[in-house]
């Protein structure tokens, strides 16, 4: 009786250390000191055709998740993040030679470009997938897919997903690939001229909200899941504050609920007939 008596009380002793141990690291958790950037202007590039991370509204201006979360940012780093409209076939290069101070715009961290920039810490992770037209039988699988070799697969060129097209096919220079930017890959894959789109998934899921009768996305993934990041160029001094904006973020809840509301189906779609302005920052050739 006694013996159960003092398992008893070392049972009870246990649990309130334990209670205790968890009340103290949740008191240590200290707010994350950011710096002041002294309302330093920071230009981000952004390609404004590539929602839910930015596109146009029906009046031509930028919206998106790259938008709030800049804001968000600079609101806590005390900058101004101007967003520069920037075509995704110069951004990375742009970047790499210090003519932007960082590009948003859904990147995926590689090895393979941290040669030439600098990433954040990562804000949110995906996978790729097919986009296809809502109506289409031929296929249920991406094996099924492969397997006619009359399909043709749209991508976005300079890509993680034009580098999963490749690999799926075998052959960058395969007749299957229509290698264009995306917004035009998907218009030409609801015109019929190419049977499936490689994009990532939030991606994806953003033009099925904005075409819901004409496109799906196909019930299998291409990759393993990527972590996406800003890019900085090499040795930048704004990669360190916008990791201390981002920790504090995810750390009071913020990242999250944005996260959730631009990927979570909560956020408006781009207007159909809004477009990018005609003429993208300019940037020397490779």
């Amino acid at each position: 009786m006694r013996l159960n008596k003092l398992i008893g009380v070392l049972v009870m002793i246990l649990v309130m250390v334990s209670v205790s141990m968890a009340q103290d690291e949740e008191a240590t958790e200290e707010p994350i000191i950011l710096p002041d950037l002294g309302g330093r202007v920071i230009t981000v590039a952004v390609e404004n055709v590539y929602p839910p991370f930015n596109f146009l509204d029906e009046n031509d201006e930028g919206m998106g998740w790259d938008y709030d979360v800049m804001a968000e940012i600079c609101e806590r780093l005390n900058c101004v993040a101007k967003l520069v409209e920037t075509s995704w076939d110069g951004m990375i290069l742009s970047v790499s030679l210090g003519e932007l101070d960082m590009a948003a715009n859904g990147i995926t961290i590689t090895e393979e470009r941290k040669e030439f920039v600098a990433f954040s810490d990562g804000y949110v992770t995906l996978t790729q997938v097919f986009l296809v037209r809502a109506d289409d039988d031929r296929f249920t699988t991406v094996a099924e897919f492969l397997a006619d070799e009359s399909l043709i697969i749209g991508v976005n060129p300079a890509t993680t997903n034009y580098e999963t097209a490749v690999d799926l096919l075998g052959d960058e220079d395969s007749p299957r690939l229509l290698v264009i930017d995306q917004d035009v890959a998907v218009q030409a894959l609801i015109a019929g001229d190419a049977d499936a789109v490689i994009v990532d998934g939030f991606v994806g899921e953003r033009y099925v909200s904005l075409y819901p009768d004409a496109l799906k996305l196909l019930d299998e993934e291409l990759t393993a899941p990527e972590e996406l990041g800003f890019i900085f160029p090499l040795g930048s001094d704004l990669v360190e504050p916008i990791n201390l904006a981002l920790a504090s973020m995810r750390q009071d809840g913020t990242l999250d609920a944005l996260n959730l509301y631009w990927f979570g189906g909560e956020a408006p779609v781009p207007d159909e007939a809004a477009e990018a302005t005609e003429e993208p920052v300019s940037t020397p050739e490779a």
